[in-house]
């Protein structure tokens, strides 16, 4: 067991680790991209990548306070969704009403690996293989699909 300290250091260590690996990583623009933030640049759509001491999730988060407006998005994604699986080549959970990390109502797409630890460096390699291919993979779709959310703004 870690203290409250080490545990945020290991944390700490594993996401620049991650940033790090993934620095040399363009977008599908060919553009710089900060992984570990990605900006979708549409309100209320984030990408999320998230690791503890049993398992790992990524996700497209949609978190507009507006439960109405939150809906539409969530509604766009299942018109997109063929494209996403697509470019994924994997099926993710859906999930319109979920609880963040504050309590808040968010709506959430994601995918989640069972069975590792991020306090645990020797899972850094699988981490690492969970979540590159996905960002990129949610990056690649985003780049399309985001042209489709201007009008819901």
């Amino acid at each position: 067991m870690y203290s409250k300290a080490e545990g945020s250091a290991l944390r700490r260590d594993f996401w620049t680790a991650f940033g790090q690996y993934m620095q040399p990583v363009s977008s599908a623009e060919g553009a710089p991209v900060n992984w570990l933030n990605y900006k979708t640049g549409e309100k209320g759509i984030g990408f999320r990548m998230q690791a503890d001491n049993t398992k790992a999730t990524i996700a497209i988060e949609l978190s507009h306070k507006d439960e109405e407006i939150r809906q539409l998005y969530f509604e766009k994604f299942e018109h997109l969704k063929k494209i996403l699986f697509d470019i994924l080549v994997e099926e993710w959970i859906w999930k319109f009403n979920c609880l963040d990390d504050f309590g808040k109502s968010t709506g959430r797409i994601y995918a989640e690996l069972n069975g590792v630890n991020i306090y645990n460096k020797n899972d850094w390699p699988t981490l690492i293989s969970f979540f590159k291919p996905r960002i990129i993979a949610l990056d690649i779709f985003w780049t399309n699909a985001k042209y489709s959310f201007e009008a819901l703004r």
